[in-house]
């Protein structure tokens, strides 16, 4: 996956000038602790270098988790077109971009952030990029309440790691009373994302809420530890993503678990594929979440005709 071509230019003017060296530096600093998924009061970002840093090797790769994970929403339900957008942890505007590029009519987007740093990158972005109509908040929502509009669109992306365990609950509970259609909850794809997205989703579902994606059903999930549920998103490196990083190859795989719900039911899908398929000549392996609650491998030859195609065409992510 690209970044929009009108965000890609944006970003590497926003990095022109800086020196790949303070760029290295800060990119694997910033790394470092997104990996060690670090909750220690202070805000990953602190300084414009952080944010340089974020724009270069982090932007790319939470768009792509985002953007995938709005495909599969965009898929199950494909009468959703979200006219107003909420996103409460923003960054720099990652998840707005990729709401834009999913559904282009999008028309007004509240952006809530706690760092005035993160706010005045990601409005200089904007004033490039020329999205819908945005107002910025800088608000801690473990501290304060949400008071807005309830919006089509909701999204809380790599943030409820950030959140103390104590108060995820009253935070999901608010987020929930401000979404008009579609909640999405997006963390990185470890295994203690997952049981964080687990446990969201069971209150989610508590609240009435009906799963879209990637879940074809609300029973409880049949994946058992030291398996666990996530997808990947693969973006492609720019040059100066490379360099900050040292690495070679020209795209980097993002792991991501997210849950999807709605105020609204969608058609469940049949399955999801929950792993990268493993494919031979005349066969295909995937590893299915089913509808009927269960998980598992399941074989498809050429014998199984329409079927056969339709799992060789899939991919770790699609519906079946």
């Amino acid at each position: 996956m690209e970044l929009p071509p009108q965000l890609r230019r944006a970003v590497d003017h926003m990095l022109s000038g800086t020196t790949l060296a303070e760029l290295a530096t800060a990119a694997a600093a910033l790394s470092q602790r997104y990996r060690e998924e670090r909750r220690d009061g202070k805000l990953h970002i602190s300084s414009d270098k952080d944010a340089l840093a974020y724009l270069a090797v982090r932007l790319p790769a939470t768009f792509a988790a985002i953007r995938a994970s709005f495909a599969a929403i965009a898929a199950a339900r494909p009468d959703f077109a979200p006219k107003t957008a909420l996103d409460v942890g923003s960054g720099p505007g990652t998840a707005l971009w990729a709401a834009v590029d999913c559904w282009p009519d999008l028309a007004e987007a509240l952006l809530i952030e706690a760092s005035p740093i993160f706010r005045a990158w990601g409005e200089r972005l904007a004033a490039e990029v020329y999205p819908p109509q945005i107002t910025w908040r800088i608000v801690d929502i473990a501290e304060e309440n949400i008071d807005c509009a309830p919006g089509d669109l909701v999204t809380l992306a790599y943030v409820l790691n950030e959140i103390d365990p104590d108060i995820r609950r009253p935070v999901l509970q608010q987020l929930w009373r401000v979404t008009a259609d579609v909640l999405v909850i997006i963390e990185p794809g470890t295994p203690a994302g997952w049981q964080r997205i687990l446990t969201a989703r069971r209150q989610l579902i508590e609240s009435g809420a009906h799963v879209i994606a990637p879940c074809p059903h609300a029973y409880a999930c049949p994946l058992q530890p030291p398996d666990w549920c996530h997808f990947v998103g693969r973006v492609a490196r720019s040059r100066l993503h490379r360099l900050a990083k040292d690495a070679t190859v020209p795209w980097e795989d993002e792991k991501f678990s997210y849950i999807a719900v709605s105020r609204k039911p969608a058609a469940a899908a049949a399955a999801r594929v929950i792993a990268r398929p493993r494919k031979a000549s005349g066969r295909v392996t995937l590893k299915l979440c089913r509808h009927d609650g269960s998980a598992g491998e399941q074989l498809f030859s050429r014998r199984d005709g329409a079927l056969f195609k339709r799992a060789s065409r899939s991919h770790w992510g699609s519906s079946l």
